[in-house]
Order: C-alpha cells, then structure tokens, then sequence
C-alpha cells in the first residue's frame, strides 16, 4: 500500500467520523462543560483534558510536518503557519484562560478528543508539507487569499468570543451567566461559529478533501453543541431571548 493510498483511507475515515460524530450528537449531549453529568466514567481535571487531548495538533503535527519534502516550501509554511496560530493557542493558552477551578471532563471524552487529532495532524500534516503541491505562487492564488481571510475572520470571532465567555466569571467562579453584546445578541454559540468559519476557510485555502473532511467534521462536532448550549440556557434561564439563534446569525 502506497502513502498516498494510506492517506487516502485516513481522510475517508475522518468523513466517517464526521457522520457517526453527528449521529450520535443529534441524540446524546456531549458530557462536558455546561452539560457535564455522572455516568460516564472515570474523570479527570478540565484543563488537564484539554492540554492532553489538544496536544497531537501541536507535537505530532510539527514532527510530521518537518518530515515533509515540501516542509520549506513558501506556501506549505503559510498553511502551517494558520494550522499552528489556532492549536498553540488552542492547546497552550486556552486553557489556562478557562476559569474552570475545580471541573472535570470524563476521561473518555478526553482519550476520544487525543485519537482524532492524532489522526488529524497526520492527515493534514503529510497533507500539505508532503502529498500535496504548492507552488509558491499558490500564495496569490485567489482561493488560499480567500481561504486564508475566512480563516482570519473565523479566527477572530473565535478568539473574541473565548474573551466574552471566559469574562462572565470572576476568578474562582464556576457558575454560568448569559452573555449580552455583540454577536452573542444573535445567536448563543458565536465561538462555534468562528471555529467552523475557520476550518471552511483553512479547506479553501488548502484546496483539498483533506481540508475539507476536517472543517466537515469540525461542524459536524461542534455544531449540534450550538443547539444543545440554546436548548440549555433556555431550559436554565427563563429570561434567555427567543430570538436568538443557535448557530447561524439570523438563520439557524
């Protein structure tokens, strides 16, 4: 069997992810943060899951990367560079923002979290350092500018509405507040919505199924989350308003 063909069988294997991921959050929330519950095993601090669980996108992804033929490459660099500017954020800062003194996730949804994104670093890794081909022209090419805007765009929005949340709480609170201003005035999950626009972005950018499965997977994940957060604050807070949508700025 070819690398290719491996490859190739990597990235169909995250599409079927993305189904059975969506399936089963159609029905079942997962049981972390708002919506953490008894039941699901052992458990193990927050911020501790997230370091470990996020830290394939980061370590695996840079050693496989620099393994690349084109790893040096102008373009290959540019599309590592949007990859790592979200996952060292995401696995490095992040989590000691978070203002999650005393929670827990199930170590299952940890370990779940660490066999996708080591998965997932590989397939976009060899991807774009190795497999694929990227001129340095690709750096002008109308679909990596566009791809690489939505990303940014996406980006901020993520990043602004980490901010927001993460503000609700005072030092040493766990309690959960609803948020007010800015896109938060219009649907309930804007840091989903900046991480899903991210992902579309990076896919168009890199111009490949590899790219695409990602972002596919990424709202499949993340987006029934959106409907469960709506669903639980209106469950929790009476006053929550009705016109907010859960994902999608005046759609959905």
């Amino acid at each position: 069997m070819t690398e290719a063909t491996l490859h190739t069988a990597a990235v169909w294997t995250e599409i079927g992810f993305a189904g059975a991921a969506l399936l089963a959050l159609l029905f079942v929330d997962a049981p972390y943060g708002r919506h953490a519950r008894p039941g699901w095993g052992p458990t193990m601090p927050s911020r501790l899951g997230w370091l470990l669980m996020e830290s394939p996108a980061v370590v695996l992804f840079a050693g496989i990367y620099a393994l690349g033929d084109r790893a040096w490459q102008a373009a290959p660099l540019a599309l590592a560079g949007l990859w790592m500017f979200h996952y060292v954020h995401r696995t490095l800062v992040f989590p000691f923002r978070m203002r999650e003194s005393g929670k827990r996730m199930p170590v299952v949804i940890a370990a779940m979290a660490f066999v996708f994104n080591t998965l997932n670093a590989y397939v976009i890794s060899r991807w774009i350092s190795h497999l694929g081909e990227y001129e340095v022209s690709w750096l002008w090419d109308p679909r990596f500018l566009v791809g690489a805007a939505l990303f940014g765009i996406g980006s901020g929005i993520n990043h602004r509405a980490d901010t927001v949340l993460i503000g609700l709480r005072r030092p040493g609170e766990t309690g959960y507040r609803i948020p007010e201003g800015w896109l938060f005035d219009r649907i309930t999950s804007p840091n989903y919505f900046g991480e899903i626009l991210e992902w579309f972005g990076f896919a168009i950018a890199t111009w490949s199924l590899a790219g695409l499965a990602f972002a596919v997977f990424t709202a499949a994940n993340i987006g029934p989350r959106a409907f469960a957060n709506r669903r639980w604050y209106r469950e929790t807070f009476p006053d929550y308003p009705p016109e907010r949508k859960a994902l999608i700025p005046f759609v959905w």
